[in-house]
């Protein structure tokens, strides 16, 4: 009988940053001169974009700027007028694609019929999660919703409608997830409360791009990119101020 010869504390802790290293270099999402235009007006000129694994991304610019655009793109909502996205690898709007890729809109897309916990359920069970309904409670808590867990989410208001759209974007796996605009129609809790899982879900390995330029939010980011007419005018670090003359230039 043989055993394995014990690794090195050291050697044990180079392998881990290797890994880690390894990692960072994937990338989850790949854009290469992807286009989108209806009919003369475009929305996304040909534009390249590489997003590590891992990467908080804030995605900046003015209204009509291409952002939400460019994220529907990504998750496979709206079909390419050229060129190509790839998420982990796959094309965009691909099944490999789709179950890799949380998608939470501007404007949330609910049911009539379903209360938040069969909300929750409903999706969760779409991607392979099996759960009582009464396992969604944490995420509820945390994002203000537990005291109207079974309610009809078509009576809200526009912000209990959002934090419905969080946790629906929450409860599903995803390794990369994309949010346009999350923060409107949020009271102050509700916007700490998301903050702190979009930290939850960065830490947990995912890599998440924001359409944002709320300064709470770009102060935690590694990048920030800037669309201006389809076009990327700022890809790199920036600050909340040099964020909001990107928007406003």
């Amino acid at each position: 009988m043989t055993t394995e010869p014990s690794v090195d504390p050291k050697e044990r802790k180079l392998r881990r940053r290797r890994r880690a290293s390894s990692l960072r270099e994937k990338r989850v999402l790949l854009a290469r001169r992807a286009s989108k235009a209806y009919g003369d007006l475009v929305a996304v000129a040909p534009l390249n974009l590489s997003i590590r694994a891992g990467e908080r991304v804030a995605l900046v610019g003015h209204n009509g700027s291409g952002k939400s655009t460019l994220l529907r793109l990504t998750a496979g909502l709206l079909d390419l007028t050229g060129g190509r996205i790839e998420v982990c690898g796959a094309a965009a709007g691909s099944s490999e694609a789709r179950a890799a890729v949380s998608f939470l809109p501007d404007d949330p897309v609910l049911y009539d019929d379903l209360n938040v916990r069969e909300h929750l359920a409903y999706i969760a069970a779409l991607h392979g999660v099996q759960a009582e309904l009464d396992s969604f409670d944490d995420l509820l808590g945390r994002i203000g919703l537990l005291h109207r867990a079974d309610d009809l989410p078509a009576r809200f208001s526009r912000g209990l409608r959002q934090k419905t759209s969080i946790a629906l974007a929450l409860v599903r796996p995803f390794q990369l997830l994309l949010v346009d605009e999350p923060f409107i129609g949020l009271d102050a809790p509700g916007k700490e409360a998301l903050l702190g899982l979009l930290d939850d879900a960065h830490q947990g390995g995912a890599t998440v791009v924001v359409a944002t330029h709320d300064p709470l939010y770009v102060e935690r980011v590694d990048r920030c990119v800037a669309l201006r007419d389809g076009h990327v005018i700022h890809d790199g670090p920036a600050t909340p101020d040099e964020v909001l003359g990107l928007v406003g230039g």
